[in-house]
């Protein structure tokens, strides 16, 4: 079997704690195989132990978290000959959903023990590696409000993103963006930009989905010159599942994309985390980049699956 490392996040969303770890502990270890089970509190330690447990010539890690920790730990793994894992224990947690991983952290447990996996792709935008999606504009103005809420008024992750939400749209951010799609030119002015690693699907029930995570591309979602109310229309539209591709946005998909603005440096959200990087914004896509476990019944031939 695979020697396997656990590193969890102690900030995780959905009931993690030293009390289930203690529970499960030996579910945990059996599967580790001898590897290290570590929790962590910041991106720096997460780093710190994926180092650990590459040096202990582990074969696998997994990531005990949300999508902000799957990425920084994924990040370490990109190009390697080491398996990544997940274990759900975020709020959202897209990257899980969308490889088909269960959402209890014991059947993703038992996925990972089964062995199967495929090679997704790793979206990369100036040297910032991301699962999901990256943005800039209205979206990160909201998650960066929101973060701040949080630390110093104490409210809620929800309570602090809708009034975020609404301090945004009063202040109506715009911007003008040029972008370069697999070398063609197009100009827009727009309240954000959305980048996903892989098309997300944006029609009906599925918005915000992905079929697949290996088919070497970035989608690419802008909005034209809409008004405060429309873009609270198609926040509805979103929730509601009806958005529309033809009458709502522009969809676009690349390799390789150039993002610049009037702007020496933007906040950019990858996997919703945010930092400050330089423009002009380099996004390209690496394709089969990491080597994930699924279900068995995700790792098909036309998944790319590995033995």
């Amino acid at each position: 079997m695979t020697r396997t490392a656990f590193i969890f996040n102690n900030h995780a969303g959905r009931g993690f704690n030293a009390e289930w770890l203690e529970t499960n502990r030996a579910a945990i270890e059996a599967v580790a195989q001898k590897g290290p089970v570590t929790t962590v509190n910041d991106g720096d330690q997460i780093r710190e132990a994926v180092k650990a447990a590459l040096a202990q010539g582990c074969e696998a890690v997994v990531a005990g978290g949300g999508d902000g920790t799957l990425n920084a730990v994924a990040s370490c793994l990109v190009g390697k000959p080491v398996v990544f894992g997940v274990m759900p224990l975020g709020t959202l947690n897209h990257f899980a959903k969308d490889l088909g991983v269960p959402l209890e952290p014991l059947e993703a447990l038992q996925c990972i023990a089964g062995g199967a996996t495929v090679q997704v792709d790793v979206a990369e935008v100036n040297g910032h590696y991301f699962l999901n999606n990256s943005s800039i504009g209205l979206y990160v103005d909201v998650v960066r409000d929101r973060e701040q809420q949080q630390m110093r008024l104490g409210r809620g992750k929800w309570a602090a993103f809708a009034w975020a939400l609404l301090r945004a749209l009063r202040r109506y951010p715009f911007m003008t963006v040029r972008l370069k799609v697999d070398g063609r030119d197009h100009t827009h002015r727009t309240p954000f930009l959305f980048v996903g690693n892989n098309v997300y699907t944006t029609e009906g029930l599925q918005i915000g989905q992905r079929a697949g995570l290996s088919d070497g591309l970035l989608s690419i979602y802008v909005v034209d010159r809409a008004s405060r109310w429309r873009l609270m229309v198609l926040g509805l539209r979103g929730l509601a599942g009806k958005l529309r591709q033809e009458r709502d946005f522009r969809q676009m998909t690349a390799s390789d994309l150039v993002v610049e603005t009037s702007r020496r440096s933007l906040h950019v959200a990858t996997d919703g985390e945010t930092r400050r990087l330089d423009s002009p914004l380099h996004y390209k896509i690496h394709p089969g980049a990491l080597r994930v476990f699924v279900p068995a019944a995700r790792a098909a031939p036309a998944q790319k699956a590995t033995p």
